[in-house]
């Protein structure tokens, strides 16, 4: 039985086909509105879904963890159910302050002259969205500083790149337990669930129908990566570890898994930086061709 609200179901696997159908009818651009992304992250943020009339709606039980609500999924106008979800979240799940995270720009239009709705940007949620080519070629001043790493590694090393496959799955996870001892995942509830979500993924590779590639380093996988597309036009980039130790690396498997999977895609996802200054210059370090929006949407007191 399909859940239909006010039930709500646990996201599982065995929901893939559903969820992932109507995600795709929807023709998203950010990152969360993705089966993979829900699954992945169902612990960490408590996802459960429902069907109310035309639109898929995801909650997370576990709110506490940065989100409430994702956008209800569907065709507009979603003024009525946008209200409906955020006065059930408050009359129904006793959440004071009800609101939708990581709502897109199409959903903030649709709500523009309503009334009754507070939407802002949140900074810290906008995607890095990249151009493949860019990626791959890695040309001219601004990416002067990968090519230098990347042409350390390969005048260091014997580096061969393949397609991930279930046989790297276990090397895959200890790297992934290593960069997490590395940086005391313990202490840190985002990187507890960024392990939960990395082992997600690769422990249902096969029927998330995911793609990834490794790096091996003398016959060892010393990075890997995973993602899919998004749209039409978008892969999203969901997890990439390397090891620290080796200069380049993580400029070698982000530009090998653009080269070898996506070079006919116009561009790469490769989600938010969450406001970490670390991983915010990272990103703008390959210089995004745009981010892509995000709104929370609350009730107008």
């Amino acid at each position: 039985m399909l859940p239909q609200f006010p039930a709500f179901k646990p996201i599982g696997i065995e929901d893939r086909d559903l969820i992932d159908g109507t995600l795709r009818k929807y023709r998203p651009e950010t990152s969360e509105l993705n089966f993979t992304n829900m699954f992945i992250w169902r612990s960490h943020f408590g996802f459960e879904w429902s069907l109310y009339r035309d639109w898929l709606l995801v909650v997370g039980a576990n709110s506490g963890n940065g989100v409430q609500a994702l956008p209800p999924i569907g065709p507009p106008s979603r003024v009525d159910v946008t209200r409906m979800l955020l006065g059930w979240m408050r009359d129904e799940r006793n959440i004071p302050e009800p609101r939708i995270d990581r709502a897109d720009a199409r959903l903030a239009s649709e709500l523009e002259g309503s009334g009754g709705f507070v939407v802002e940007p949140v900074r810290d949620h906008f995607d890095y969205v990249y151009l493949t080519e860019d990626l791959i070629a890695l040309s001219g001043k601004a990416y002067r500083a990968k090519r230098n790493h990347l042409n350390y590694l390969l005048r260091s090393y014997a580096m061969v790149y393949e397609p991930i496959t279930e046989a790297h799955i276990d090397a895959c996870l200890g790297l992934a337990e290593d960069w997490c001892v590395l940086r005391r995942c313990e202490d840190d509830l985002n990187l507890v669930g960024e392990w939960d979500a990395t082992r997600e993924a690769l422990s249902h590779l096969r029927r998330l129908q995911i793609k990834g590639g490794v790096i091996l380093i003398n016959g060892k996988v010393a990075a890997f990566t995973l993602g899919e597309r998004l749209n039409e036009e978008t892969v999203v980039v969901h997890i990439e570890k390397a090891n620290t130790e080796i200069r380049g690396l993580y400029a070698a498997i982000n530009q090998q898994f653009c080269e070898k999977q996506w070079p006919d895609t116009r561009f790469i996802n490769r989600e938010q930086d969450l406001g970490e200054p670390g991983l915010r210059e990272a990103k703008l370090s390959y210089n995004p061709d745009h981010l892509v929006e995000k709104y929370r949407i609350r009730p107008a007191t």
